[in-house]
C-alpha cells in the first residue's frame, strides 16, 4: 500500500524502523513537560490519506511506557479513512518523575489495518459458547 503523507514543521515521514515491523514511527513537534499524572497533546506534523477499508491505529512506545511512565491518554488511538488532520496524540504521565518529550522524539507508532463494516441487527438471544458470559478472568488466567 502506498499511503499519502502530508507533512507539516519538518516532520519526518512515518517509516518502519526495522524490516517485519508493523508500526510506523511519528516523532513529536513539540517540546513539552509532561508533570505526573498530567496529560498533554502533542502534534507529530503528519496528516495521512487512509484509504477506504482502512484505519489508522496509533500506538504508544513500549520504551517510553516502560522506561518513563509514558502512555496515552485514549490508547489504541484510532484514525478513520475521512480524517485529514494533523494526528495529535494525548500523551499521559503515569510514572512518578516529571518528563520531557522533545521535538524530533519517537513517540508513537502508526499501523495501517483493514477494517470490515458491519450492520447491526437486533435479536433476543446469542449462541451459545463455552465461556459464555464471564469476563474478565473467567478462563482462569491471572
Amino acid at each position: 500500500m502506498n499511503l499519502k503523507v502530508k507533512l507539516e514543521d519538518g516532520a519526518p515521514l512515518p517509516r518502519h524502523a526495522k524490516p517485519g515491523d508493523a508500526g510506523m514511527d511519528l516523532t513529536s513537534r513539540d517540546t513539552a513537560n509532561i508533570r505526573p499524572g498530567e496529560i498533554r497533546f502533542v502534534g507529530t506534523g503528519v496528516s495521512v490519506e487512509i484509504p477506504d477499508g482502512y484505519f489508522g491505529l496509533i500506538a504508544p512506545r513500549s520504551g517510553l511506557a516502560c522506561k518513563h511512565g509514558i502512555t496515552f491518554a485514549n490508547t489504541p488511538g484510532i484514525i478513520d479513512s475521512g480524517y485529514r488532520g494533523e494526528i495529535k496524540v494525548a500523551l499521559h504521565n503515569v510514572g512518578e518523575k516529571e518528563y520531557t518529550v522533545h521535538r524530533d522524539e519517537r513517540i508513537c507508532q502508526l499501523i495501517i489495518l483493514p477494517y470490515e463494516r458491519c450492520s447491526c441487527a437486533e435479536v433476543d438471544e446469542l449462541s451459545e459458547t463455552d465461556r459464555g458470559s464471564g469476563g474478565f478472568g473467567s478462563t482462569g488466567d491471572a
